[in-house]
């Protein structure tokens, strides 16, 4: 890199940050770093002074340090530890609990002394809360202060619990929860309603006072606030930006959470770059939707005052890129995602042959099939093609208790009136409104109510595919051990998970395979069961019937492919729109509020439909054909 392009570069990137393909990558990074510093300090006999984090971000650091205690000796009997918040008030043995977040993951697996660990006491009295924090902040500077503080970013910009507006110098306290927080945390705790709407928290000033700050951030779902944080100006508004005057913070990022950066998005605006055809598609699409011109009506002044001027020097004039972007991303739009039979495929994503295909669909949980492509689904029925459907989770946490109350007084009333007299049927009833009425805020379901709410998906799930016109003999639930645990926090994809993926796509032998392709979601139940298929087809490829086998990747309910990534582009009729949202509607458990509706309000439904609408704007902005909604898809190939 040139010495322009690097003052370029700083002049955008206001904190020094670091990208890395994935989440484990990224996180080997940081658990390096610590245990490097851990070494140092030991070989020195003097102590380390770590400040940590929770949540998802976290985990692969802790995995790590974890193995490196077990493997390498790595010695924690030197750490000192103080976490950066806990939820008020909060019992440290509740599922949500940071205490037992952190025994869990690091501390019940090394040799730190438990007098060494430090974390906010959130089943203190009000009174107590004060005194507690002064405390807190005097225990850090006692040993030292923070040597490492590793932090993860909320979509609110904040770091810890310092919501916006935090001051630059608060120290450790009590605050009360911003609303976009709750919702984010909702999950975790079966609902907002049963979020704490406070937090002990370190404060900025405390944070900014340690010797080496490490941010982390995962998916797309953070690229938003990390543009802001990295780029943006300095701001209460965004705490996380505070970190741009500390002379030793960097920012840690996978690819997911780059997304918005300047380097990443828009490469060409920094200064010279290898110009490749992904890079050329991308800075087209780009111009394109920044000027509000169709592709074919840019023009080589719009080149050169955008930063690309070197596209024109090395392959020639506006007019020519045009046509071939154009035409790029006209191909990837095709009415028959099987392929057309007895038509010239040459520009088509998909082959006309084998017709019909076996298409085989894994869906995470109960409804993605049809709220992520549902439209797509359709077609491949109506076309012909033998479809199957694999649901690789019961998606049973996600049912409200009343829902399963009311399948269970369905079912003793159903036995009642037909005189079966099946005494355990009939005190099916009373026990789940007994453990319902006595069940606390993320306590985990009886396995008789886990049992109903698995049925009631899985009823909703035979509904929809009923209505899509598949045979019952063509819906697969494989019910994927790593989600059976009944809390938000899932196992580890096992060789269980792998293997039951595995047998199914080899009884299959499918042509075509769609999955939920979040590739960037490091911890949901998404990753763990894409993580599931690439492990199976990575032990089938050598089958020879695996040489005829395409992946398409769709993405989930929030999100969707930029773009210039999409290779596969379904349009969708408004009737094919309206029979996506009655498919949708099949799963009524889901349906005017979901139980973790995540950080939009909206129903599925709308959700999808928006994402799908928006695609079909994006395409007709373009200069493409003007269509009602589109479905997007990348192809994955091994």
């Amino acid at each position: 890199m040139s010495s322009i392009i690097t003052a370029e570069y700083h002049q955008f990137e206001k904190i020094p940050t670091s990208i890395f393909s994935d989440a484990a990558e990224a996180s080997l990074y940081v658990a390096r770093e610590i245990a490097e510093t851990i070494r140092a300090n030991n070989a020195e006999d003097t102590h380390t002074v770590l400040g940590l984090a929770t949540g998802s971000t976290p985990t692969n650091v802790y995995d790590e340090l974890v193995r490196l205690h077990r493997e390498e000796g790595l010695d924690f009997s030197k750490v000192i530890t103080f976490n950066l918040d806990e939820y008020y008030p909060m019992e440290p043995d509740s599922l949500q609990s940071y205490v037992r977040y952190m025994d869990e993951y690091l501390f019940n697996h090394i040799n730190i002394p438990r007098e060494n660990i430090h974390i906010p006491d959130g089943t203190l009295s009000r009174e107590e809360v004060i005194p507690f924090c002064k405390e807190y902040e005097r225990k850090i500077d006692k040993f030292g202060g923070l040597d490492i503080q590793i932090l993860g970013i909320g979509r609110t910009g904040h770091i810890g619990f310092n919501e916006p507006g935090s001051s630059v110098n608060s120290k450790t306290r009590l605050i009360a929860l911003d609303s976009l927080t709750i919702l984010d945390a909702a999950s975790g705790f079966y609902g907002t309603e049963n979020v704490p709407r406070r937090a002990i928290t370190m404060g900025v000033g405390t944070i900014l006072n340690a010797e080496r700050l490490l941010l982390m951030a995962w998916g797309e779902g953070k690229a938003p606030i990390i543009k802001e944080t990295v780029e943006g100006d300095i701001t209460g508004q965004v705490p996380a930006t505070y970190l741009q005057n500390h002379n030793n913070a960097e920012v840690i990022l996978d690819n997911g959470a780059s997304a918005e950066l300047t380097r990443v998005k828009t490469p060409w605006l920094i200064g010279p770059i290898k110009w490749t055809d992904e890079l050329i598609r991308k800075a087209v699409v780009w111009l394109s939707l920044k000027l509000e011109k169709p592709i074919l009506k840019l023009t080589d002044q719009d080149y050169s005052e955008h930063g690309m001027n070197d596209i024109l020097i090395d392959f020639g004039s506006a007019y020519t890129i045009n046509i071939r972007v154009f035409n790029e991303i006209q191909h990837t739009i095709t009415g028959w995602p099987g392929g057309k039979p007895n038509a010239d495929d040459t520009t088509r994503p998909e082959r006309k042959e084998p017709y019909p295909k076996r298409v085989l669909i894994f869906s995470p949980h109960p409804d993605d099939d049809v709220i992520s492509m549902g439209g797509t689904f359709i077609r491949l029925a109506d076309q012909g093609h033998e479809v199957h459907v694999a649901y690789q989770t019961s998606g049973n946490i996600a049912v409200f208790d009343e829902e399963a109350l009311r399948f269970a007084d369905f079912v003793t009333d159903y036995n009642e009136a037909f005189g079966l007299k099946d005494q355990n049927v009939m005190d099916l009833f009373e026990e789940a409104r007994a453990f319902i009425s006595q069940k606390t805020p993320g306590e985990i379901d009886s396995e008789k109510i886990k049992t109903i709410k698995s049925l009631i998906r899985r009823g909703e799930a035979k509904a929809a595919c009923r209505y899509v016109g598949i045979p019952d003999e063509h819906i697969h639930f494989l019910d994927l051990p790593f989600y059976e645990t009944g809390k938000i926090r899932k196992k580890p994809i096992g060789k269980e998970d792998i293997q039951i993926v595995k047998n199914l796509i080899e009884e299959i032998k499918p042509h075509q395979i769609y999955a939920a392709g979040d590739l960037s979601d490091p911890h949901g139940t998404h990753r763990v069961c894409l993580n599931a298929i690439f492990e199976a087809l990575d032990e089938l490829k050598g089958e020879s019937w695996m040489q005829d086998c395409w992946t398409w990747l769709y993405r989930g309910a929030w999100q969707e492919w930029d773009i210039d990534e999409i290779e596969m582009a379904v349009p969708l009729s408004p009737e094919e729109k309206n029979r996506k949202r009655s498919a949708i509607f099949k799963h009524q458990s889901q349906k005017d509020r979901p139980l973790f509706p995540g950080t939009d309000k909206r129903e599925f439904w709308q959700r999808a439909e928006e994402r799908n609408q928006r695609t079909a704007r994006l395409y007709d902005q373009l200069g493409l054909a003007e269509y009602e909604a589109i479905e997007a898809f990348v192809r994955y190939i091994p």
